[in-house]
């Protein structure tokens, strides 16, 4: 069996604690423990939390929390994780069919289209079109199925673009996956991060072959707590938590104390507020700067996430743009080939706004000393 390395999270775990601006990061700056203690009015003691192990699908009280995000459903559809990774390695390992194709959505977050290959799968692409600002081509798709694809994988919103399918596209997608029959990976890790009013809606609850994942490090801000979540039928969950027997065996219990208390009544609304205002006022800031530039740069605004896929107007490779931008000027983006996508890069503008602001004036800085600015 060979192996294919995640190309984009080998870059950013090899350098993003080594440059001095980092915008490469799909969610906001993190909050600390501080912080998130004060966001429950002191309501909690951390040094009672037993350092054993904890329940390993996670306590009932967290798994509660968590099924209440999601109308009719209860805490034996959820499975808690280490992660979003683990969340979409478990979903992926128990959909696998390396008899059969995967349909996957293009441009995605790659950890499930290179496990496919990792284990000697195939998969058939179907893409979201950037000359219609990113909506899905269903012809695409519905030709997958018809090759036998075994399920398909969405991530919605999508990262790289931000952009979240509309309720009409949901339910052709889903008409198409009962029409085959196939089941649905949907990691909808940037829900709660919202750029508009409207939330974006689950494909829980949709159709009964749905695994949904999700993650407190993005709309959340806790990428450090390492906790995420599968939902989906409560039989097909239990099989899921077997699978983490084999994986991490259990969350642990810090992470499941602080998640409990971040997605409690009061304090989820607070932590969500927060994650909104830093994204709506980056946003601004970011397309701001796209437009200062006079065409050099194009995005279709996220719907969702800190995070935008950025056409730049000049033939540099993407790859070798993202290295000078590290190695010159102490600025990591991810670049778009790392995405299938050339001629792009991904913001992330979660950071603090000055960090945000300075980090943008060094990646135009880039283009004005090739002349191009």
């Amino acid at each position: 069996m060979g192996f294919t390395p995640f190309q984009m999270e080998r870059w950013q775990s090899t350098y993003e604690h080594r440059v001095r601006f980092n915008l490469s990061e799909s969610g906001v700056h993190p909050l600390t423990v501080g912080e998130l203690l004060a966001l429950a009015d002191g309501g909690f003691d951390l040094s009672s939390v037993h350092l054993g192990y904890s329940q390993s699908n996670g306590t009932d009280e967290l798994r509660a929390l968590i099924a209440s995000q999601y109308p009719g459903t209860t805490d034996s559809s959820v499975v808690v994780t280490v992660g979003g990774a683990e969340a979409n390695f478990v979903a992926f390992w128990e959909l696998a069919d390396s008899r059969r194709p995967v349909a996957v959505m293009l441009p995605n977050y790659m950890q499930v289209p290179g496990l496919v290959k990792n284990f000697d799968g195939g998969f058939i692409p179907f893409h979201l079109r950037e000359e219609t600002e990113w909506r899905p081509d269903l012809d695409e798709l519905a030709s997958a199925l018809a090759k036998g694809a075994n399920f398909i994988l969405i991530t919605n919103p999508n990262n790289p673009t931000g952009v979240a399918l509309t309720p009409a596209e949901m339910d052709e997608i889903v008409s198409l996956a009962d029409r085959h029959g196939a089941w649905i990976l949907a990691d909808e890790v940037y829900r709660g991060a919202e750029v508009g009013a409207e939330p974006v809606p689950s494909f829980r609850g949709r159709y009964d072959k749905v695994l949904v994942t999700n993650t407190l490090s993005k709309a959340y801000g806790l990428p450090g707590l390492r906790l995420g979540w599968v939902v989906g039928p409560d039989e097909v969950v239990a099989r899921l938590w077997a699978r983490t027997d084999y994986t991490t065996i259990a969350p642990p219990s810090v992470s499941d104390a602080l998640a409990t208390v971040a997605l409690s009544p009061t304090v989820q609304p607070r932590v969500l507020a927060r994650t909104r205002g830093i994204i709506r006022r980056n946003l601004a800031i970011t397309l701001e700067w796209i437009e200062s530039h006079g065409g050099l740069f194009s995005c279709t605004p996220p719907d969702a996430g800190a995070i935008c896929m950025v056409r730049y107007h000049t033939p540099d490779p993407s790859l070798e743009l993202a290295e000078r931008l590290r190695v010159e000027h102490s600025l990591l983006v991810v670049p778009g080939a790392h995405f299938g996508v050339e001629g792009t890069m991904r913001i992330g503008f979660g950071p603090p706004e000055e960090e945000l602001v300075s980090g943008l004036e060094r990646l135009a800085s880039v283009f004005a000393t090739a002349g191009v600015v």
